[in-house]
């Protein structure tokens, strides 16, 4: 067999920008970048995580209503979705780039900038540009993913590359949960994430690599169709089968699946983001408490996703697993919303609640990601990227309008956020006074309005007296009491009125989150692939045996090939 002339090897320092690789990697290389993909996906998603965590504290510091912070997530996930778009073009330049200074930009905003900030709207642009990068990686790494795993192992491949948002909201929980008592200042979140991800960046800088455009833009099923796939590379016109890219991939069963996806995802969106406040305005619990809890989900999910993906792969279909996710997750989403309003529930009672949210959705997840980048392949396989990227701007576009509504919905997280604890401080060590207060508080708002000063003439103040007692006037005319009072009296029907009303929005949101998941259940039907393990195993052996067949007729038969653009000038040889 004679070979054409393939595009020279980069060596030394020009592997730090040309990473493509002219032949398909052995299996420690490639297990190798995919653990690198799936390590920078973590940290990534640890960066753009982090603030979740010290939510109330980031509030507080900055001055920040609830509304302001839902805002930036918006903004973010805007701009995000743009850039998912933007980054449909690794399919014509390349992957390994945009994730390896992807993770430098990160790294530095998320360990120099943002602990520096000392105003709302520079957290906000900070927030921002974190969005700009998510977007791009969003795309780039389940590509890379897909690039260096074959149909047959790819809910396995795609089950670890889901664990880098499961598995960096884990780390973000699990380090916030054991430093926050240590380090309480917000920013220090921050700087571990940060210089963390800059170690990970060095890490890909180094070596990450990629397929070249020839390889990649192949469908492989299996990796008996290695040297089938390398044979034919020599003849991959790459230009025409990345050409009208976008008209090739917004098919209506794309566009239809990534939409449902986006669905079903309200509920993890909302816990990244919400659950902590979640936690602590509604059911009582601690910030460190609040982040322990989420442990248990986002380690159920990571172990879930594995196990999916793995036995997916073994039974060769994704379609059952990808129901029993769906429906398992409008249940237990519907059994939060029912233990909402119920603040007497325990610790380890909401840690198995989520343990239960995290198995749907990591079941449902993995085989989802298998079985959508099967779907873009069966259209083309040389524009994964694009088709990523429309679910990557679908799912953003979504998370953005529910954080758009999300405010509205549950209008009780601000006042509960901005002086619920400020509230609840006076509540204690006022506890003995306040139902003298509440019970009296006609009288003294007015005389409050008419002696605003606090100068309060005698007489006056024998009928503060009278009405409320000795020991209350006293604690009144304090320093301390006469601060707290006004606090009370300013904001503390406000707080009360939105600790009543907070379980119920709340409800209607988890509601909201449930229907997005039913949506889901239907959709499964459009995606590739089969609901029988026995015709799936057919189908591949019958691929199999086409892929021997065409390797015997290209070894005994001369073929005529055109070198891919890149490689040199265009010319014809023959494999014989």
């Amino acid at each position: 067999m004679t070979t054409a002339t393939a595009t020279a090897e980069p060596t030394g320092i020009q592997r730090l920008w040309r990473r493509e690789l002219n032949h398909y990697p052995a299996e420690a290389q490639r297990y190798t970048m995919l653990g690198i993909v799936v390590l920078s996906t973590v940290i990534l998603y640890y960066e753009n995580y982090i603030n979740g965590s010290v939510a109330t504290q980031i509030l507080a510091d900055l001055h920040m209503s609830f509304s302001y912070f839902v805002y930036i997530l918006v903004i973010a996930n805007a701009i995000g979705a743009f850039t998912s778009l933007a980054a449909g073009l690794a399919d014509r330049f390349g992957r390994a780039n945009l994730v390896a200074y992807g993770l430098l930009i990160t790294g530095l905003i998320t360990a120099f900038a943002v602990p520096n900030v000392n105003t709302k709207f520079q957290f906000g642009v900070a927030a921002a540009a974190l969005g700009v990068v998510e977007g791009v990686v969003l795309v780039a790494t389940p590509a890379l993913v897909r690039d260096f795993s074959p149909q047959l192992g790819r809910a396995s491949a795609m089950g670890f590359w889901t664990l880098g948002p499961v598995v960096g909201s884990l780390v973000v929980s699990e380090v916030s949960s054991h430093t926050l008592k240590d380090l309480p200042r917000w920013q220090d979140q921050f700087v571990i994430c940060g210089i963390v991800g800059l170690v990970v960046w060095a890490i890909a800088f180094v070596a990450l690599r990629e397929l070249a455009p020839a390889l990649r833009d192949q469908l492989m099923v299996s990796m008996h169709d290695k040297a089938l796939i390398e044979a034919k590379a020599k003849g991959v016109d790459v230009e025409a089968a990345i050409a009208r890219p976008w008209g090739q991939v917004l098919k209506p069963g794309i566009i239809a699946s990534a939409f449902a996806i986006g669905l079903f995802l309200l509920s993890y969106y909302t816990a990244v983001a919400f659950f902590p406040i979640f936690f602590q305005t509604v059911q009582g619990f601690s910030a460190d408490q609040a982040n322990g809890l989420l442990n248990w989900y986002w380690s159920s999910n990571a172990i879930a996703l594995v196990i999916a993906g793995v036995l997916s792969d073994r039974l060769r279909v994704r379609k059952p697993f990808m129901l029993f996710g769906g429906i398992g997750a409008v249940i237990i989403t519907l059994v939060i919303r029912h233990l909402t309003p119920h603040t007497d529930v325990s610790y380890d009672a909401w840690a198995f609640v989520l343990v239960c949210v995290g198995i749907y959705g990591g079941f449902a997840f993995a085989c989802w990601m298998a079985s959508f980048t099967e779907t873009v392949e069966a259209t083309n396989p040389a524009l994964t990227a694009y088709g990523l990227a429309v679910w990557g701007w679908i799912l953003r576009a979504i998370v953005a309008i529910s954080f758009l509504i999300l405010p509205q919905v549950i209008s009780s997280v601000t006042p509960l956020v901005e002086h619920g604890p400020q509230v609840q401080t006076i509540a204690a060590r006022d506890a003995r006074y306040i139902p003298t207060l509440q019970a009296n508080s006609a009288f003294l708002a007015d005389v409050s309005a008419r002696y605003p000063d606090g100068n309060v003439p005698p007489d006056v103040a024998t009928q503060v007296v009278e009405k409320v007692g000795a020991d209350v006037a006293t604690w009144l005319s304090s320093p301390q009491g006469a601060a707290d009072s006004k606090v009370l009296a300013g904001v503390g029907a406000t707080v009360q009125k939105a600790q009543k009303d907070s379980p119920g929005q709340w409800q209607d949101w988890f509601l909201i989150c449930a229907l997005g998941q039913l949506f889901f259940i239907p959709m499964v039907f459009v995606l590739k692939g089969h609901w029988s393990p026995a015709k799936a195993r057919a189908e591949a052996d019958a691929h199999e045996a086409a892929v021997d067949a065409e390797l015997r007729k290209m070894s005994s038969t001369p073929v005529d090939v055109v070198q891919p653009r890149g490689a040199g000038d265009a010319r014809t040889t023959q494999i014989t």
